[in-house]
């Protein structure tokens, strides 16, 4: 069933088409991936889902609920949470109270600090942050504050997560780290949706893979169906 759905989106930028007819399903538990050449629109993709941007025309609809022009406060409600390409941290909050942040945004009502601080810091441990609570985030290493956006991500309680070139930047042991990271989110049950460049890393975590050029849907399949096709060869991967 999916948990999220578009049809014909599109988004222009004064004459340049960003994302042009796309449609596109993630289903319930899936780990999606999305591709594509620098320019193809993955990015603003992600911005019309969580609502930063609105599709002219087409249409995005959240566990079957149309919720094309809902503000990003509204879709994170309702269960979206996103990372960034560019890491945005509160830099000068501390690791906690940056995931305490997403917890009081995502609490249904009053809640206690003791219970915030708590829960904050198990967030923290799971990502890989133990021990860091009290470090300012703009002195944590790039790795560490991309685990620190999916950590204040987590605690809003989504169940669909978009990750924004999660490993862009990190060195290998990094990113089998964060490969690792996504393997223990989707076991808690959390359904994924992912833009990655790192081919051993989007291969090895997706289920299907969907590939924009220039705006365009040009191929959808699994890791080996995109890895085999001629399209996507050409336009991304190479020989």
């Amino acid at each position: 069933m999916p948990i999220l759905e578009g049809k014909g989106v599109t988004r222009n930028f004064g004459g340049l088409a960003a994302v042009s007819g796309v449609d596109f399903h993630v289903d319930e538990g899936e780990a999606v991936g999305l591709i594509g050449p620098n320019g193809a629109g993955k990015t603003t993709l992600f911005n019309l889902i969580s609502g930063a941007l609105v599709p002219r025309p087409g249409v995005i609809k959240l566990k079957g609920v149309d919720v094309t022009g809902f503000k990003p406060h509204r879709i994170c409600r309702m269960g979206v949470a996103r990372t960034f390409q560019s890491v945005k941290v509160f830099a000068d909050m501390t690791a906690l109270d940056n995931v305490v942040l997403g917890l009081l945004f995502g609490a249904p009502g009053r809640v206690s600090r003791t219970d915030v601080a708590r829960e904050a810091a198990e967030l923290l441990e799971f990502a890989g942050l133990s021990g860091m609570e009290a470090i300012p985030a703009k002195d944590l290493t790039l790795a560490n504050q991309k685990r620190l956006e999916i950590a204040r991500a987590l605690a809003t309680k989504p169940q669909l997560l978009l990750l924004d070139e999660l490993m862009a930047g990190l060195n290998p042991t990094e990113v089998g780290q964060a490969m690792e990271l996504i393997a223990r989110i989707r076991a808690r049950g959390v359904t994924i949706f992912v833009i990655e460049h790192v081919m051993k890393a989007i291969m090895s975590v997706c289920d299907r893979i969907i590939v924009l050029d220039h705006g365009k849907k040009i191929a959808e399949g699994t890791p080996r169906e995109i890895a085999t096709s001629r399209a996507v060869i050409d336009v991304y991967l190479g020989e």
